[in-house]
Order: structure tokens, then C-alpha cells, then sequence
């Protein structure tokens, strides 16, 4: 089954009646002096942000109060980037409809020339099956399933274009796949090459520096063969934690076979939970429900040696992950400030 829909309707960014500005949340002295240090510590090459933006219960946190989802929603961003530790965000609207050239050109004016956009490509080219949009449903066979055309001209194009240096990575998120799919790796990989390399050259002009990026939400293609190709092309593995994956430990070896490069993650959903029921139980998500020490640990771990050998480093978090993105971001942001092994 495809991933849950957001938890908010995302509008469109056009309506004409638009809502009052959102005022940020006063910055915690402490709070800047932590971003500055690692900022300090490695020449601004750190991108910690969270997966969308539309949550009143971030007030005090990233908002100076709580405002309505749609206001967040559509005017919450210029706030959010504000904030001194969130340097990114996860653009997850982008995943439930295409989203065109303008659109992202809007999103882009409204940050700071030094933040950055972690885009995921839309589920009509990432996933193999049509839905049901309200139950997500398999429908049966999708035909744009990993199109190149639609791969660089209705998805990497508008958003470089859109984006320019603002986009910092390209996340082309696979839904769980069929099993005949994955019964037969050597076409699917012969297919996901294909894309990958329309989506390439879509980037290579108006946002060169941005990273291409897979994840997955089937354990069973976690293969060497698989990283060999993403190595090949210089697409970066994302560090996907998900219950529906392996803990992070298991995921390196695909880490180790793409080295070098920058680190992707998406840490989405504490393991042994849905996202429904992590909604329900942690909303309003104002504060950390189920901190997972163990893994915010072991990805300080790899996040140092990445950083510490010249690398970018976008890790974005959701609430799902312990229960307020925003508070996970700043308990990670601590563990990396912590002395500690590359």
C-alpha cells in the first residue's frame, strides 16, 4: 500500500484570497548558538529540516502561535526558514500532484538563498499502480510508471527550473511494488535507469548541483546489484527510515557502495507503527512522544563521517519519527554538537 495521504489538504498556492503572514517563533539564544556552531563546524554543507510545514501544534517551536493549517500550509514557509536549524524541508505536497514550474518558483521566493528544497517525485511516476485516491487502493497497472519523458519533462524539469539553487535534492520515493515487479529486477532496473537518467538531464542545466536520490519501501531490493547502478549513474540511496524497511545498521551496506557522496535521509516513521496510528496518538505533534535514542545515535554516527569527509549532508524528520519533527531536529542537532567517532 502506498504511503498514508497527508495529513492536511495541501491548496494551491494561487487562490486569490490569501491569508495573514505567520510570525515566527522567537529564536531561543541557545537554539542559534547550537545552529551556528555546526554550521561552523562544516562550512554550511548541514541541511536539517522537516517533512512539510502545515502543523499548529510547531507554535512556540517554529510559529510564534498557532495559526490554522491552511494559513500554515500556504503561508507558514517565509516563518519556517526562519527558524536557525531549519535550513530544508521536505517537499511531500509534490509527491500527491504534479506540481508546475510556477508553483515551485513561488515556494522558492519565499526562503533565503542558502535553504534548500528536498523534492519527492510524484507517485504517478514512482508508483506502479493507479489508486483509489481515497483509499489508495491498487487500481491496477499505472502507465507512467517510471516514464522518462513525464521522469524529465513533467518532474525534474519544472523543478529545476522552478527551484534553481533552492532545489537541494530529487527524491524519487518508490511505492511498494507488485510482486511481478519484483519477481523480475532486471527489468525493473533497466526501467528505473531509463528515468533516472531523463530526470539527469533535466537537472544537469538550471539546478546542476542538485542530487537524484532513490528510496524505497521494499527490503527485497536492497541488492548489490542495485547499489552498483546507483553508483553508476551518481544517484544517491536514501537512508529511509520507515517501518516498512530495515533498521538503519542494515541500510548501510547500500550507503558503503554508493560512498562517496552526500547523505540523503528521510527518517519517516518509528518502526513498529502506522502512520495513522502514530497520528492519532502523537497529535498535535508538540513535542517528542517516543524518542528513539537508538536511532538518532547511530545517524549522528553516519551524518559526522559524511560531513566530516566533505560532504552535504539533508536529513529531514517527520513527526511520525518520535512525535514533533521540530524536536527531533533539535535532539539530533544536539547529538551531532556531542563529541563522538566519525
Amino acid at each position: 500500500m502506498r504511503a498514508a495521504m497527508p495529513d492536511t489538504p495541501q491548496p494551491s498556492l494561487f487562490d486569490d484570497a490569501g491569508p495573514p503572514a505567520v510570525a515566527p517563533a522567537r529564536p531561543e539564544p541557545p537554539i542559534q548558538a547550537l545552529a551556528a556552531r555546526l554550521q561552523a563546524r562544516w562550512g554550511g554543507r548541514l541541511y536539517l529540516g522537516t517533512s512539510s510545514w502545515h502543523f499548529p501544534g510547531w507554535a512556540t517551536q517554529v510559529w510564534q502561535r498557532a495559526y490554522p493549517e491552511a494559513w500554515l500550509s500556504r503561508a507558514g514557509l517565509p516563518a519556517y526558514a526562519q527558524h536557525p536549524l531549519l535550513r530544508c524541508v521536505s517537499l511531500d505536497r509534490a509527491f500527491y500532484r504534479v506540481l508546475d514550474t510556477r508553483e515551485y518558483a513561488a515556494l522558492a521566493s519565499q526562503v533565503p538563498p542558502d535553504f534548500r528544497f528536498v523534492v519527492k517525485a510524484p507517485a504517478l511516476l514512482s508508483d506502479a499502480q493507479r489508486r483509489d485516491p481515497t483509499h489508495a487502493a491498487p487500481l491496477g497497472d499505472n502507465p507512467a510508471f517510471l516514464d522518462p519523458d513525464l521522469a524529465a519533462r513533467g518532474v525534474a524539469g519544472p523543478a529545476a527550473e522552478g527551484l534553481g539553487d533552492r532545489l537541494g535534492v530529487l527524491v524519487l520515493q518508490m511505492s511498494p511494488l507488485p510482486a511481478r515487479w519484483l519477481r523480475e529486477p532486471e527489468a525493473l532496473h533497466v526501467r528505473l535507469a531509463t528515468a533516472l537518467q531523463a530526470m539527469q538531464g533535466a537537472l544537469a542545466g538550471p539546478a546542476p548541483a542538485a542530487r537524484l536520490a532513490l528510496e524505497l519501501r521494499d527490503p527485497a531490493l536492497l541488492t548489490p546489484t542495485l547499489a552498483a547502478l546507483l553508483r553508476r549513474l551518481g544517484v544517491r540511496y536514501v537512508l529511509g527510515l520507515h517501518d516498512r524497511m530495515p533498521e538503519l545498521q542494515a541500510q548501510l551496506p547500500m550507503l558503503r557502495t554508493t560512498w562517496p557522496g552526500d547523505l540523503v535521509c528521510r527518517w519517516n516513521l518509528q518502526r513498529g507503527q502506522r502512520y495513522a496510528e502514530a497520528r492519532d496518538a502523537w497529535a498535535p505533534f508538540d513535542r517528542l512522544r517516543a524518542p528513539d535514542m537508538p536511532t538518532r545515535s547511530a545517524l549522528a554516527r553516519v551524518m559526522r563521517a559524511t560531513l566530516d569527509a566533505g560532504h552535504r549532508a539533508y536529513v529531514t524528520i517527520n513527526n511520525k519519527a518520535e512525535g514533533s519533527a521540530p524536536a527531533s531536529v533539535r535532539a539530533l542537532a544536539a547529538a551531532l554538537d556531542e563529541p563522538g567517532e566519525p
